[in-house]
């Protein structure tokens, strides 16, 4: 028996770098404070998922400056626990996408540093260290829904609770993040939708870019 006292954990993976997963994560802070959810952060990395792809040249240089967030952000966790990355996210996420700082060492750690973090753990953005656990992060989350798509990925609990299948999606991609009971009404209907048998997509042309508060 699924016990409801309890929140439901929905595991999130997200790349530092993409706006959308970071809208999406903005969402689900709101939906923390409107429903019985508590988030679980995990890292993947768009340049893993787009290794040995024809990418555009431009595309190519923003993998190459994709790795050093992630593997920053692996090695965090692995020496500080999991539960540093949801800090450490919105501080990326705020300078990298909000204030438009840029990506650069110094800013990485000056992110790591608000998170209570050493500022050395810049560091491990430049070594290849942390990228067996990076692409085994990156892998768990991938393989739920299929590589056909990006970050973040959101995984639950489905109908039957722990012990059965579990209920993966990739977005919702939405732009400004919904507060209040926009976002309790969002995390339902998409609950809904993915938990229904052979139901996969629903889309449209986007016409604006992120909204950043």
């Amino acid at each position: 028996m699924t016990d409801t006292t309890q929140p439901k954990v929905a595991d999130f993976w997200f790349d530092p770098l993409c706006p959308w997963a970071w809208m999406t994560s903005r969402w689900m802070l709101e939906v923390e404070k409107v429903r019985p959810v508590k988030v679980r952060w995990h890292v993947m990395s768009l340049a893993v998922l787009n290794e040995g792809r024809d990418l555009p040249e431009q595309y190519q240089q923003l993998m190459k400056e994709a790795w050093a967030p992630v593997r920053v952000c692996i090695a965090a966790a692995q020496q500080h626990g999991d539960d540093v990355l949801g800090p450490l996210y919105t501080a990326l996420g705020t300078r990298f996408h909000n204030r438009d700082l840029g990506r650069s060492p110094e800013v990485i750690a000056d992110a790591l540093e608000e998170a209570g973090l050493p500022r050395e753990l810049v560091e491990a953005g430049e070594s290849e260290a942390y990228d067996e656990a990076l692409r085994a992060s990156h892998k768990e989350g991938i393989t739920l829904v299929g590589e056909e798509v990006g970050t973040p990925v959101i995984a639950v609990d489905g109908p039957e609770g722990p012990d059965g299948p579990r209920v993966a999606f990739f977005g919702p991609v939405v732009t400004p993040a919904p507060r209040g009971e926009a976002a309790a009404q969002l995390w339902d209907g998409t609950l809904m939708v993915a938990s229904t048998p052979g139901f996969y997509e629903i889309k449209r042309t986007r016409t604006v870019g992120p909204i950043f508060d």
